[in-house]
């Protein structure tokens, strides 16, 4: 039986790439920070899927 950590890792997974296509900023003009808003987006984005790929390497395998 999976431990509950994992699930909550594999859970995140799903959901980092249900996110992964943002639709909803696509024809947002907005600037934050002077970059688009998507951008800024995708930015954090990375980082989060950088944090979760870390945690799976250190946690799973």
């Amino acid at each position: 039986m999976k431990r509950p950590a994992e699930w909550r890792l594999y859970f995140l997974l799903v959901l980092l790439f249900l996110l992964h296509n943002d639709f909803w900023f696509w024809e947002t003009p907005q600037l934050v920070f002077g970059m688009p808003v998507g951008l800024l987006y995708h930015i954090a984005f990375c980082l989060a899927a950088t944090l979760l790929m870390a945690a799976l390497v250190k946690y799973i395998l």
